[in-house]
């Protein structure tokens, strides 16, 4: 099967990279021979997480070489979601795909993932199933990758991928902020879009050095509760906030009713009073559970509120410099937001 993407589209190829100097130009040179084998054409876009190796400076020299090579220079290090969020914004082609820049992810799986998207899919993302990676990232991931499907419902083999194709229009509608990256396909299912994988060949490191720690990993858990969040109670937060609040004050008041009744009940029955009410557990446990679900429902008051009246982002990065912006960005050197860039896009 022949994909009917790359023939006439432009795909942009959209490159996160944060001190990747000794690989670049096999990347680009490995990128341009797929372009060339498949009759693809290219729009390279390297985005530059504030590399304080010679990383920039080699981007620089590509760019002179090669038209289609395009580069995102950040000010300082915001994190890979902020390079993809300034990739997508830069990006042109009507198919976008995303790659790290170590060389782990291999270039000559592309034409897989146009021919997969071609199959009414709108997102495939890779599944690095046999992966070349010590076994304390190999298992935290697995169990990470399981609970993130049972959680969400979509059900990826591996959603820390980095290498993933997207229809242009869906980038568009996601919002990629903090640490969410990895996150799109359930971001992009919960809208309603399809979403897909493929197996894809996982190279052992030659350059650079992992990203990876129990940071990260405690960071992913984190963010997948917000996902969690986002995709199930967006639209209507105090439907998670409403139920604990109410469950925790219902608790709360049935102890109170409780000791109420009970203090009732040894007036008629002397014999009954053991021990002083406010020597028990219970009233302590009943009137913080009362307290608690009562702010539990403010909180829920106030994100019904915050959901409302949402204030558009104000950036999330700041451009120090680009390269080949001329279809339609500031000139190199000039500065922008994440915002600016918003309010170009229109």
């Amino acid at each position: 099967m022949t994909a009917t993407f790359g023939r006439d589209a432009l795909i942009s190829i959209v490159v996160p990279l944060w001190n990747e100097e000794s690989s670049l130009d096999r990347l680009h040179e490995e990128l341009s021979s797929v372009a060339a084998g498949n009759g693809y054409r290219f729009q390279m876009l390297f985005v530059d997480d504030g590399s304080t190796d010679g990383s920039w400076d080699r981007i620089r020299r590509l760019a002179e070489r090669d038209g289609r090579v395009e580069a995102i220079r950040f000010r300082r290090n915001f994190g890979k979601a902020a390079a993809l969020s300034a990739g997508f914004a830069a990006a042109r082609g009507s198919v976008v795909l995303t790659l790290d820049a170590d060389l782990q992810d291999d270039p000559a799986e592309i034409p897989r993932f146009l021919e997969a998207l071609d199959t009414d899919l709108d997102v495939v993302s890779g599944w690095k199933k046999v992966r070349l990676d010590p076994w304390h990232k190999v298992w935290p991931s697995r169990v990470f990758n399981d609970l993130v499907g049972r959680l969400t419902g979509v059900r990826l083999h591996d959603h820390n991928c980095g290498f993933k194709c997207y229809r242009r229009e869906l980038l568009e509608e996601i919002r990629v902020y903090g640490e969410l990256h990895r996150f799109v396909p359930v971001l992009a299912a919960a809208r309603g879009w399809r979403v897909g994988e493929i197996v894809v060949h996982h190279r052992p490191r030659e350059f650079g050095r992992s990203k990876y720690g129990v940071r990260r990993f405690v960071k992913g858990f984190l963010d997948l509760m917000t996902v969690y969040f986002l995709t199930g109670f967006r639209q209507r937060p105090q439907h998670l906030f409403g139920t604990v609040g109410m469950l925790s004050f219902l608790m709360g008041l049935a102890a109170i009713g409780y000791l109420s009744a009970y203090w009732v009940l040894a007036r008629v029955f002397p014999e009954w009073d053991l021990l002083p009410l406010h020597q028990r557990p219970a009233l302590l446990y009943g009137v913080a559970a009362m307290l608690l679900g009562a702010q539990f429902l403010s909180i829920g008051f106030l994100a019904e509120l915050m959901t409302a009246y949402h204030a558009r982002d104000t950036g999330m990065y700041s451009v120090r410099e680009r390269l080949r912006a001329d279809s339609g960005g500031p000139a190199p050197g000039s500065d922008e937001s994440a915002a600016d860039t918003a309010r170009r896009r229109g």
